[in-house]
């Protein structure tokens, strides 16, 4: 599964081999085997097992500890009613730490390869600008198709756009009753909205463009593929700031399932899963239940013949399946769509496109909240822009940077405080648990202390100074050298790093990822601080660049599938 298998996974494989040389009847056994304040690693497989062979967990932990391989195991003991303190020996930590410095992927495998993964994010209407609402969908999203993707996963990301319905009939309407217009296209739809709710005849003119859209009238589709191709350049201006790696490519939207809905429900009705129910045509869930008691309906088809997002979504999901031939589906977004997909999923299941082979999974994330504890507004009560959020950031960032280095040229100090400001926007949100709502405080944000993408940056430039003035390219690794308390710390924080990525991987929670850099960084500054690295005698110095090194290169690859960028100066 890896290249090189984590400390954590050997010795776990050498206590279940031990169980199985101490009690052949227990061979196979589930080891119990974690991280320990008490030692390396403890194993607390003797509590559950002894009973099953009729003795003690004590008498059976002690035969477990007298069957180990000591030469990873260096010591084993024996500690309360029958729990095993592990101490990995130095050498085999430091053949851990040369192990992975050698890899090109730190040690890491591909054990997602094989799997193709549809990572549906982000998904911003058409003629309206991002907002706040996009942020934890876009960051989120992205994350995990970064992860996934390093493990091996082929990634398929979609962008689903709100580019059709009968708001685009009112906006075209708009555009050509006002050609002089020069407002972005963001304030055309708000004009164009208001002159719709307030003139009737001009929303019945606007209802007979819809038509004209959805029959092809050629006029008509030239002009809404213009206000796309608008909408999609300044996405991509948000989106190349973010560095996410959403690209024109992957948008898929609304519009291209349309063609697709009319056959959808069909397939749904001949599969005896859609019914006729007044007029319309709808799915009654058999697993959810209303207020009333009653089964709640899918809308497939409204009496007036339209289609809805139930349809487009289920026709979305079997289209993945059919043709993209996805293995996994992945929806980011908000929790309050969490009964729409559990809907939608049932009604693929019964319709037998998705099987046991094929998983989808909703991946709900919380809201952004203001300082006053109610989702993020601006002061005048209205929704803010993405683009003005970001400015914000990094407006506060460049005042911290610039106050802690005023040595700094305006160019380097504008680069650097455009990568901290995002880094920090991006960390703040990924650092949450992704159900949790989070309140925007871009001074903490910002701040250079405690768990911060700003802090993480730092910490990774620092690393950077120290290894530029060695020197030394390619530290040489002593394996006979004593560890000290401090660099067997960071090393088995180092050596955590491939289960940390298989663990987002299986829970798609990369404030886990988020964690373990912050402990990650914080072990290295405890070493750094009791360890000295320049003026140690050889071969300590070479071991100690040798952590430095690995240090960096996990710092800044765990920041990378953050989408965080890992500056070597700041």
């Amino acid at each position: 599964m890896n290249e090189v298998p984590p400390l954590l996974d050997q010795v776990t494989a050498a206590i279940a081999t031990a169980i199985g040389r101490a009690r052949p009847e227990l061979a196979g056994a589930d080891p119990v085997v974690s991280r320990s304040e008490h030692a390396d690693f403890q194993s607390n497989s003797a509590l559950s097992l002894a009973k099953r062979v009729g003795t003690s967990p004590r008498e059976l932990a002690v035969e477990v500890r007298d069957a180990v391989d000591t030469a990873l195991c260096e010591g084993t003991a024996l500690s309360g009613p029958g729990f095993l303190n592990i101490t990995v020996s130095d050498h085999a930590v430091w053949q851990q730490i040369s192990a992975r410095l050698a890899s090109p992927r730190l040690g890491m495998g591909t054990p997602e390869l094989g799997r193709r993964t549809v990572v549906d994010y982000s998904a911003p209407n058409i003629a309206k600008e991002m907002h706040v609402g996009h942020l934890r969908t876009t960051i989120i999203g992205d994350s995990l198709a970064r992860v996934l993707g390093f493990l091996g996963a082929e990634v398929i990301r979609q962008n689903h756009l709100g580019d059709w319905g009968t708001q685009f009939g009112m906006l075209i309407q708009y555009l050509d009753e006002h050609p002089s217009a020069t407002s972005t296209l963001d304030e055309m739809y708000r004009a164009a909205r208001a002159e719709f709710e307030a003139d009737a005849a001009f929303a019945d003119r606007s209802r007979t463009r819809v038509v004209a859209l959805q029959s092809g009238e050629p006029d008509t589709v030239a002009r809404w593929r213009e206000i796309v191709a608008e909408s999609e350049k300044a996405f991509r201006v948000i989106y190349d700031r973010l560095g996410v790696l959403l690209t024109p490519e992957d948008s898929v939207g609304e519009s291209f399932y349309n063609p697709l809905l009319a056959e959808t429900v069909a397939a749904l009705k001949d599969a005896g899963i859609a019914v006729e129910s007044e007029g319309a045509v709808v799915i009654f869930s058999a697993e959810v239940t209303g207020p009333d008691g009653k089964p709640v309906p899918l809308m497939l088809r409204k009496r007036d013949g339209g289609f809805g997002y139930d349809t487009t979504d289920l026709a979305t999901i079997r289209y993945r399946i059919r043709v993209l031939r996805a293995d996994r589906l992945l929806y980011v977004t908000d929790s309050r769509q969490a009964l729409h997909f559990r809907l939608i999923f049932e009604a693929a299941r019964r319709a037998g496109w998705l099987t046991e082979e094929i998983e989808a999974a909703h991946v709900p994330y919380g809201t952004v909240l203001g300082s006053d504890g109610r989702p993020f507004k601006t002061r005048a009560g209205g929704t803010v822009r993405l683009m003005d959020l970001l400015d914000d950031a990094v407006a506060r960032a460049r005042a911290v940077v610039a106050e802690k280095n005023p040595g700094l040229e305006p160019a380097e100090l504008d680069r650097i405080a455009e990568e901290a400001g995002i880094g920090a926007v991006k960390y703040a949100d990924l650092s949450t648990s992704r159900i949790k709502d989070y309140t925007f405080d871009v001074d903490r944000m910002v701040a250079l202390a405690g768990n911060t993408g700003v802090y993480l940056q730092y910490a990774h430039a620092r690393i950077s100074s120290i290894l530029r003035n060695a020197g030394d390219a390619d530290p040489v690794i002593d394996a006979t050298v004593p560890l000290t308390a401090a660099e067997r710390a960071l090393a088995l924080e180092l050596d955590a790093y491939a289960n940390t990525l298989i663990d987002v991987s299986q829970t798609l929670e990369p404030h886990r990822l988020c964690g373990y850099l912050y402990a990650l960084a914080r072990a290295f500054t405890t070493f750094y601080e009791v360890c000295p690295v320049l003026k140690a005698p050889n071969p300590v110095r070479g071991n100690r660049l040798a952590l430095c090194h690995l240090t960096a290169r996990t710092l800044g690859h765990g920041l990378g599938l953050l989408g965080i960028a890992a500056p070597t100066r700041m």
